[in-house]
């Protein structure tokens, strides 16, 4: 079905012109794709289209994608919360067997039925304020059948909801309970993991946190020596909490992104550029733990790393459900202009998963777009607290209105 949206105010994020603007735009979706994007008074007069629809100068843009998030789970994390208050680090907290290991146990003992219904209940949130692609990680089972089990329930996520899901194995998040002292040990057996995971249409990607409390370079390598094996993308949690050259090693494997880096390097920088690597920053993350020092935003833009932005969607570190809180923090904590946060959340975002055909309004492009009670994108980087989200189309599909 061919259907044309016209009368429109477009945010492309096309490269051509600042926040690649259309004052006066339309846009000619056909089944799932945009089959022509411009100006209003560049359409053929001749076309045929099965219907029509005025948007009233309304605006428009791409499809928001949030490429980090955390959202298979049980349980919640708000005791450990009260404790940072009282004092304790993040650190303190995970070395004495809170944090992650915390949420392992919850998740562990919730059924398959239970983990879909709250990470469902997560995502629709993230879907009213106009998300239309997701990626999801593990890294709350740490075995072979609780991994499964949560990357299963991300599928269905994907499948039962009107919301393109990637998922990402990150199986090395932490040491799980029973390889206590052994995680070279754990290393080879999440690897082992690795095909049975393929071979059943899991997972997209494989990701490893890399961090003095998580697993050394040295781990790190042997899992994305693995991926790479099975010809699967990698990403990385670098240099959140120190430097470990994760970035680095990350790029000489041509990661998709890595993600967090506060802790960046210079070289760390370079490699990534070089790579073609994407920047993800987490302002929910610094923001929950309070940390003190900021990603090098400015070395990045200097070096020509594309920069994204995600929720960090997570029970321990960054709990929340609204990506358009992440614009304004991106802007207020980080200092990114309002058009890189949007570039963040769309075109970057999206190439952080390794997709090319969505985060931009262009023909070829995925029908994903959102239609806003607003007058410029600025101002969702600007106000929060509030959501002016009023229509999301995926895949040419009206989802939320």
């Amino acid at each position: 079905m061919r259907t044309l949206y016209r009368h429109a105010r477009l945010a492309t994020m096309d490269d051509t012109l600042p926040w690649g603007w259309i004052d006066d735009g339309a846009l000619l979706v056909d089944g799932q794709h945009l089959a022509w994007v411009g100006p209003e008074m560049q359409l053929d007069p001749g076309l045929q289209v099965d219907a029509e629809q005025s948007l009233q100068g309304a605006l428009v843009t791409p499809g928001l994608v949030d490429c980090h998030t955390h959202l298979v789970y049980g349980g919640d994390r708000a005791a450990e919360f009260e404790l940072r208050l009282r004092g304790a680090s993040y650190e303190q907290i995970a070395l004495a067997g809170g944090g992650i290991r915390s949420t392992l146990a919850a998740t562990r003992h919730a059924s398959d039925q239970a983990l879909f219904a709250s990470a469902a209940a997560r995502a629709r949130c993230l879907m009213a304020e106009g998300v239309t692609t997701i990626e999801i990680k593990s890294g709350y089972g740490l075995s072979e059948a609780h991994e499964a089990r949560c990357l299963a329930v991300a599928r269905r996520l994907g499948a039962e909801l009107p919301l393109n899901v990637r998922t990402t194995s990150l199986a090395a998040h932490a040491v799980p309970p029973e390889f206590e002292g052994r995680a070279d040990d754990y290393v080879d057996t999440l690897i082992e993991w690795l095909p049975g995971q393929v071979g059943a249409g899991l997972v997209d990607a494989v990701d490893v946190f890399c961090d003095h409390i998580a697993f050394s370079p040295a781990q790190t390598e042997r899992v994305f020596r693995a991926a790479h094996h099975l010809g699967l993308p990698v990403k990385l949690h670098a240099e959140q909490l120190s430097d470990q050259g994760g970035a680095a090693l990350a790029a000489r494997y041509g990661a998709l992104s890595c993600d967090h880096l506060e802790h960046l390097s210079a070289d760390g920088i370079a490699a990534m550029r070089q790579a073609g690597s994407v920047a993800v920053l987490l302002p929910g993350a610094y923001y929950f733990l309070r940390e003190t020092r900021l990603p090098p935003v400015q070395a990045l833009r200097e070096g020509g790393v594309p920069i994204a932005i995600a929720t960090d969607h997570n029970p321990g570190s960054s709990p929340t459900l609204s990506l358009l809180l992440m614009l304004n923090m991106a802007c207020t904590l980080f200092r990114l202009t309002p058009e890189e946060a949007w570039r963040g959340v769309t075109v970057n975002g999206a190439r952080a998963l390794g997709l090319a055909d969505r985060g931009v309004l262009r023909s070829g492009a995925r029908a994903d777009f959102v239609v806003w009670d607003a007058e410029h994108p600025r101002e969702m980087a600007y106000r929060f607290g509030h959501n002016p989200c009023r229509r999301v189309f995926a895949g040419g599909v009206e989802t939320v209105r």
